[in-house]
């Protein structure tokens, strides 16, 4: 008996990683003359070495030096936009609705006021900024800069009722869904991009996603880090625990895994793990998916 085989079906998520990578290897993701991968830390043995792994897995050849902090960030965040906008825009059969995938740029501290769960921070900014007194006991805990946002367009009444009569002027009149009611777009994720962990770069992610948490009216949009951080020590530093960070998604974790094992780097290979089997780190392709619920 003659079995059939068929040609394996290379599906679009994986081709839409493979341009990701391909995207940070033309620009942030590179080898020096020494095989110092960009994302490494050149002072730490053993990140020079996990980072050099992934970088070959991923197939860098490019040689630079690293990138000035800002501009890999900006890069890393550009990329990473990209990606979920190549991803999660393909799972409409799965989460409907009008979607806005973009970086944010210019760094405005109000950028979330443009999104209803946080529109009433524009009065309480100007309120801040009348009285000094006020100003000094908020601080700044009530501004945050995603570096990445999905946004969700609110719906018309055509819409809603396409299937049947649902809504009119009698009902749902506070629904922040409803562009009738006059709210503004929802924001459905808040993205925090990470080039490498720092520890001061690890607790600006977390307080930045307390701040999204305690300043929102209404629906918690999702709060993610992605990271192309090589270091299992410093990814747990920003993964373990539960609370504020949705999940941490790397770049390249199967690559991450894939170095470790060749490194036989064991015990940050069970470090890694303790991660990934508690479901708070995850791979880069997994993140489209999770927004969707």
């Amino acid at each position: 008996m003659t079995l059939l085989t068929f040609p394996q079906v290379i599906t679009e998520f994986a081709l839409a990683r493979k341009a990701f990578h391909k995207e940070l290897l033309e620009t942030v993701l590179t080898l020096n003359a020494a095989g110092v991968a960009s994302n490494a830390d050149k002072d730490n043995r053993a990140s020079v070495a996990i980072a050099a792994g992934i970088a070959r897995l991923l197939e860098a050849e490019t040689q630079a030096e690293r990138l000035a902090g800002q501009t890999s960030g900006n890069r890393f965040e550009d990329a990473c936009a990209a990606f979920v906008r190549n991803t999660f825009c393909k799972l409409t059969h799965l989460r409907p609705g009008l979607w806005d995938i973009h970086q944010v740029t210019g760094r405005n501290r109000l950028e979330i006021a443009k999104y209803e769960q946080f529109a009433h921070l524009v009065a309480l900014d100007e309120a801040a900024k009348a009285n000094p007194a006020l100003a000094a006991a908020l601080g700044s805990d009530y501004t945050i800069t995603p570096d990445v946002v999905v946004v969700r367009h609110t719906e018309p009444d055509e819409t809603i009722n396409a299937t049947a009569p649902l809504v009119d002027g009698q009902v749902s009149r506070h629904a922040s869904l409803r562009s009738a009611n006059g709210g503004g777009p929802l924001l459905h994720a808040s993205i925090s991009c990470k080039w490498t962990i720092r520890s001061d770069r690890a607790q600006n992610a977390r307080s930045e996603a307390l701040n999204l948490i305690r300043n929102r009216k209404g629906h918690l949009p999702h709060i993610m880090v992605v990271t192309a951080e090589p270091t299992p020590s410093r990814l747990a530093s920003i993964a373990l625990g539960t609370g504020d960070i949705d999940c941490v998604y790397h770049f390249a974790l199967y690559e991450l895994q894939e170095s470790l094992q060749c490194l036989n780097m064991d015990d940050a290979a069970d470090m890694l793990a303790v991660m990934v089997d508690g479901k708070r780190l995850k791979d880069i392709s997994d993140l489209p998916l999770d927004l969707a619920v």
